[in-house]
């Protein structure tokens, strides 16, 4: 059997919350007390498994733990306990702009943008058209980013991304930013990249969207994986409860 393209394998990561946090060291020595703090959990001994080549969806209520682990898949933090092994080269999708230059123009970005994913600037180069054509932001390449709308900031990180050609992408929930008609362009890419080998890994709180793409669910709860399996069934449960609860 194929070797997964991802393992997750009793992950664990914590934060430390502070109550009565001392702000300057006179403030400390003035209380004569050290701060107060506690740990906070965000992801408990989660372990799963993703095939090469298939979609992986996370879904959960906000604070269950699905972009705290989306972050450490994409190694920006790192678990606490427990490993995560990726196989291949990894790109990432986690917040409009995450990786560009306010200040630089839309074509200067791209070539940043790709440096950051591992491309050379001669790679970088040779997909360059399609990075742009994709976007759809070809008007305004040559301006500061910081003037594009949101939007446009997702189209052009989300084609950056794609077009590094990763083994595994991960992808948060920006692309609920982008209209309609990128959202679908945007998911037919997805099963274009799945066709072609590359895993993918997406946290989204559309229903539809997950019945549609994933493959497999893993429904987070308080940290933890309360439920994992086929897409429909996991999201039919999950929507049950929503209607329950709610």
């Amino acid at each position: 059997m194929t070797e997964p393209a991802v393992i997750v394998d009793h992950v664990s990561k914590k934060f430390r919350l502070y109550h009565e946090r001392n702000q300057s060291l006179k403030s400390a020595l003035m209380r004569r007390r050290t701060t107060v703090h506690e740990d906070f959990w965000a992801v408990r001994d989660v372990s799963f498994e993703v095939p090469a080549g298939k979609t992986f969806g996370l879904l959960g209520r906000n604070g269950s733990g699905k972009s705290t682990l989306l972050k450490m898949l994409a190694r920006i933090y790192t678990p606490d306990e427990g490993s995560i092994t990726a196989r291949g080269r990894v790109a990432s999708l986690l917040e409009v702009g995450s990786g560009f230059h306010p200040e630089l123009s839309g074509r200067e970005n791209i070539f940043l943008n790709g440096a950051i994913l591992g491309l050379s600037r001669k790679e970088v180069k040779a997909r360059y058209d399609e990075i742009v054509e994709f976007s759809g932001v070809e008007q305004f390449i040559d301006q500061p980013i910081k003037n594009y709308s949101s939007g446009m900031y997702v189209r052009l990180g989300f084609s950056v991304a794609i077009n590094v050609r990763p083994d595994i992408l991960v992808v948060d929930e920006v692309l609920a930013v982008g209209d309609g008609a990128f959202r679908a362009k945007s998911e037919q890419k997805f099963r274009e990249l799945t066709e072609s080998g590359c895993t993918v890994i997406v946290v989204s709180h559309s229903l539809t969207q997950m019945r549609d793409l994933c493959h497999t669910v893993a429904w987070m709860e308080h940290g933890r994986v309360r439920e994992i399996g086929d897409a429909q069934t996991v999201t039919d449960a999950y929507e049950k409860s929503l209607k329950t609860e709610g």
